[in-house]
């Protein structure tokens, strides 16, 4: 699938990582972060595990949504987890907004995932 990937990983100690990929294959991308391939904060918090995904067809929209969710408290992280985008709004530092029209994070529903957010896994062609 071309595009790039918004992913979220719970490491060893229980904190989450945020990052994106322009990998095709998300497999690879955790892999390297299991591996401590870049060193950097997953190297140190291993093992790790991914927890949430998200497709995108676009780089620049998945680092804008990136960004956006490495600034949120624990649980708004932990509601987007586990799908619960109706809590989103109510997690929000500053509260529930009024009616905005559309989500500023319009892609964050995963393509793909199970329950957990995690993908399945792909079967080679």
């Amino acid at each position: 699938m071309p595009g790039c990937w918004l992913y979220i990983l719970r490491c060893a100690d229980g904190s989450y990582y945020v990052g994106t990929s322009r990998a095709e294959d998300l497999d690879t991308r955790v892999s390297q972060h299991q591996q401590g391939t870049f060193g950097g904060y997953t190297a140190k918090r291993r093992p790790v595990t991914l927890v949430y995904s998200s497709h995108f067809d676009r780089i620049d929209e998945a680092i804008a949504s990136e960004r956006q969710i490495k600034g949120w408290a624990r649980a708004k992280k932990e509601a987007l987890i586990r799908g619960d985008f109706e809590a989103l709004p109510g997690l929000s530092r500053r509260g529930p907004k009024q009616a905005r029209g559309a989500s500023a994070l319009p892609n964050l529903r995963p393509e793909n995932s199970d329950s957990d957010g995690a993908l399945p896994p792909t079967s080679s062609s």
